[in-house]
């Protein structure tokens, strides 16, 4: 159709000297200084990273989970553990991506052509020292001692003994100061460097804040090859050195909260009436610091009845997931409002790219391993899947070690 291709925009001669990550610093500081939405990603595997950038806030709302087929616009996810006013659903179209891997060029869609004008004017201006994230108006979460949270442990495991629930994934926030200088993109950048196999996102939103992290866990993902993923990641222990992942030893209590999640993966698949699928695991596998089992599904596409919206309704069926709620789905999700004690907000929420790499190319996380950046503090997030023998002691120190993951751009 004419005028649907994207518009190529060459770098102007003030800034075409730039190197590739001096060129995504200096359109994420046009995009802040004017007050637009904007993520960067990571992929697992991946060497570079990209950028997008939506032409508002205003086009960034949404009110359902995207949709995971090839006619669906490009986009990055973001959305809340649970969708309310000041933790919005947010799905950023890409008016304008910048890839460091093509650096000659900044892609703009066709729904953005009347932001030409401003983004050559960005691409003509110095990049400014210190760029203008933006920052959560919201109070900051409640931060739970471990007497506190070791209290919540014991009313989670409680709540299992009496049949309330199955199983619950109470969690906790903490805070800490940004040392002097601290600069989110060389965060990301760092947080790269040290998880290649982690999705490493920076995403920051007028009047949502500025969330940073590096997930292990895949929500719903579509290849280009007609392949739909996703995961049951649960079960943690510290990786001890000198010890392989396939010799370690897992208590029944790891083995069952990561078999809760793989049932509840299945049991999504059987609401609709799916037969065909690939069950891989469970198999211990690293990240970062921590090691976790892990079971993978696959499902092909092209044997499926309703190829176009086995990944949308997937998805819906998905989030949140019994790996950050508990299960049965909504009597653990009322037992987190009315015990957990603060607003999780984006934390356990899910994020990532829909129809960016590709038509029908869709990879979203589970939001994991992340933090929020405050003026001068971070918000760290960490939670622990409840079984009936859940120790209390173990369990903090279970999220003291998934905070380290984020918190080691931090010192």
């Amino acid at each position: 159709m004419p005028g649907a291709e994207p518009r190529l925009l060459p770098w102007p001669a003030a800034t075409a000297s730039l190197d590739a990550p001096a060129r995504l610093r200096h359109l994420a500081a046009g995009a802040l200084r004017t007050g637009r939405p904007l993520a960067i990603w990571r992929e697992p595997g991946a060497t570079t990273p990209r950028l997008l950038v939506a032409r508002s806030l205003e086009a960034a709302y949404t009110g359902l989970p995207p949709a995971l087929d090839d006619r669906a616009p490009a986009g990055f996810a973001f959305f809340p553990f649970r969708d309310s006013d000041h933790n919005p659903a947010l799905f950023l179209p890409a008016d304008v991506q910048f890839e460091e891997a093509q650096p000659d060029a900044v892609r703009l869609s066709p729904a953005a052509r009347d932001m030409a004008p401003n983004i050559t004017a960005w691409l003509a201006l110095p990049t400014p020292p210190e760029l203008a994230w933006h920052y959560s108006p919201q109070p900051p979460p409640h931060t739970a001692t471990e007497a506190e949270y070791t209290a919540l442990v014991e009313l989670g495991v409680a709540a299992i003994e009496a049949r309330t629930v199955g199983k619950v994934v109470s969690s906790r926030a903490a805070r800490r100061p940004l040392p002097p200088g601290f600069d989110p993109l060389a965060a990301f950048q760092e947080l790269c460097r040290q998880y290649e196999r982690a999705f490493v996102s920076l995403v920051s939103v007028p009047g949502v804040g500025t969330w940073l992290g590096a997930s292990p866990e895949v929500l719903a993902e579509v290849t280009a090859d007609g392949l739909f993923h996703t995961m049951a990641l649960a079960g943690t222990q510290p990786l001890l050195h000198g010890l392989r992942p396939q010799d370690a030893i897992w208590r029944q209590k790891e083995i069952e909260e990561q078999a809760l999640v793989s049932r509840y993966i299945v049991n999504c698949f059987k609401q609709l009436r799916l037969r065909e699928y690939q069950e891989t695991g469970p198999r211990t596998t690293v990240a970062g610091e921590l090691l976790h089992l892990r079971t993978d599904f696959e499902v092909d596409l092209k044997n499926v009845p309703a190829p176009a919206s086995l990944g949308t309704d997937m998805l819906r069926l998905l989030h949140p997931t019994s790996a950050v709620g508990g299960m049965p789905r909504t009597a653990a999700l009322e037992f987190l409002a009315r015990h957990e004690g603060y607003d999780r907000a984006y934390y356990s929420g899910f994020l990532g790219p829909v129809n960016v790499a590709a038509p029908g190319v869709s990879r979203l996380f589970v939001n994991l391993r992340c933090l929020q950046l405050r003026t001068n503090e971070a918000i760290l997030y960490a939670g622990t899947g409840l079984t009936v023998d859940s120790d209390p002691a173990r369990e903090w120190q279970e999220t003291e070690y998934k905070m380290r993951t984020a918190a080691a751009v931090l010192y």
